[in-house]
């Protein structure tokens, strides 16, 4: 597929039109931002807050650490945090559904100033600048998130401000990831870079990746190959939105699949950012999107009780 088939299929939107926009341009900001979550699940963004120079010290950092040995990576590792801060290792997260373990390694940043009982961020002592710019970016991109929740709440006739005290330091992360060089002789079978899946949260924003890889499966059950621009990042709907919901937005399923034989000796880096609520928001179906037409999918739960089920799906906790 060529590139102008695909954004001619996900639109590519500016937040300043929501942000700094006349009246008209915010209202057809949030018309169309709505309509793309509600047809395709992607949308592409312009104006997010990312500037090139800090997206390129991103994944410069991310590199030099997933460089290092892995005695140095495991230092980072607490598996007594089920994963939600620091370094996880190969083989340690197998996507809802799949009996193998994707094919990558990642570093979780959350809250550069967490309260009550969630956790401080694990930081790499040999890698500051690591730090330094993840932190940086996790403030942006969570500043462009609220942006977007604003929108979303008038596209589904709430208040703008509906979304804001839910994700006030909420449990978003920030993931760094590695998906590291295969050897096609010895790559288990039915194993790739990651599985098919939808994201937990309510919101994805994703800057563009080093390598092409990304797919998103369309609703005629095609899969479509997608790659941020590099004055873009890409927002998806996560399944916590799909609850809020009941399925109006869509969480659409995406993978990463493995590069072809002569590539496969290369790694390639990505860098989402999962927008999370506080675990006590409640996420049972808005009554708005429930009628005889839709009736309710989903039973009723609270953002944490969801993680904590997700979590234990991915083997991320026992």
């Amino acid at each position: 597929m060529s590139s102008t088939d695909l954004y001619d299929e996900i639109p590519s939107l500016d937040l300043a039109d929501f942000t700094t926009g006349t009246p008209h341009q915010k209202a057809q900001f949030v018309q169309n931002l709505g309509q793309a979550f509600n047809q395709i699940g992607f949308v592409a963004i312009l104006n997010h807050g990312l500037t090139p120079d800090l997206t390129q010290k991103l994944y410069t950092s991310a590199q030099s650490f997933f460089q290092a040995p892995d005695a140095v990576k495991q230092q980072y590792e607490h598996p007594e945090l089920h994963g939600q801060r620091g370094y996880i290792g190969k083989g340690k997260e197998t996507a809802k559904g799949f009996k193998v373990a994707d094919l990558k390694e990642f570093y979780h940043i959350g809250q550069p100033e967490p309260e009550g009982d969630m956790p401080a961020n694990v930081l790499p002592a040999e890698f500051p600048e690591f730090g330094e710019v993840t932190l940086t970016a996790y403030r942006t991109l969570e500043n462009a998130g609220k942006q977007l929740l604003r929108a979303i709440a008038l596209y589904l006739d709430l208040p703008e401000t509906y979304f804001d005290d839910k994700v006030k330091n909420g449990d978003s992360i920030l993931r760094a990831l590695h998906y590291f060089p295969l050897d096609p002789d010895t790559t288990p079978d039915g194993a790739v870079r990651a599985a098919a899946h939808g994201d937990i949260n309510l919101i994805t924003l994703l800057m563009g990746a080093s390598a092409d890889g990304l797919e998103v499966l369309r609703r005629d059950g095609k899969w479509i190959g997608i790659t941020a621009l590099p004055d873009q990042v890409v927002v998806n709907v996560g399944d916590m939105l799909d609850r809020l919901t009941n399925h109006k937005l869509k969480s659409t399923i995406h993978q990463v699949v493995n590069p072809p034989r002569e590539r496969m000796n290369q790694s390639r880096y990505s860098i989402p950012f999962f927008m999370h609520p506080r675990a006590d928001m409640n996420l049972s179906s808005l009554g708005s999107c429930i009628d005889a037409e839709y009736p309710k999918l989903y039973v009723d739960m609270n953002a944490g009780e969801f993680l904590d089920e997700r979590l234990r799906e991915l083997g991320l906790k026992k």
